[in-house]
């Protein structure tokens, strides 16, 4: 078996030391994979800013996070005893549970870019 470590004395060139570092905190961090977003619509029945809400999520959706994404749409008149779960205030919310940290984005979300920032697809 072959081993990776140098001979005691040998002097390791520190760009090597520096890729093997990163690599590692990549592997540890999941940077090395696209990431997994939870999300979850919290709607009032066919209002228009509920129907908005759902449309604008959608096309952020497959514009931004295609086959990296699970959304679960709760209407808050069939299933009104998740809202207290969830602490939604105010419908249409979407609440980004994962990756973390939670996020809650109230309103109808056509401002893309606040949707795209509240999501940390865009840098602040």
């Amino acid at each position: 078996m072959m081993n990776d470590v140098p001979p005691e004395g040998t002097e390791v060139p520190q760009e090597d030391t520096e890729d093997a570092l990163a690599s590692f905190e990549r592997a540890i961090t999941g940077l090395d994979q696209p990431q997994h977003y939870c999300l979850r619509l919290y709607i009032a029945g066919a209002t228009p800013h509920s129907i908005a809400a759902l449309e604008n999520l959608k096309a952020i959706c497959e514009t931004y996070l295609q086959g990296q994404y699970e959304l679960e749409v709760i209407d808050v008149y069939q299933s009104a005893q998740t809202l207290q779960t969830d602490h939604v205030v105010a419908v249409p919310t979407l609440i980004k549970q994962l990756p973390l940290p939670l996020r809650q984005i109230i309103g109808d979300l056509s401002n893309t870019d606040q949707v795209l920032l509240g999501l940390n697809l865009i840098p602040k």
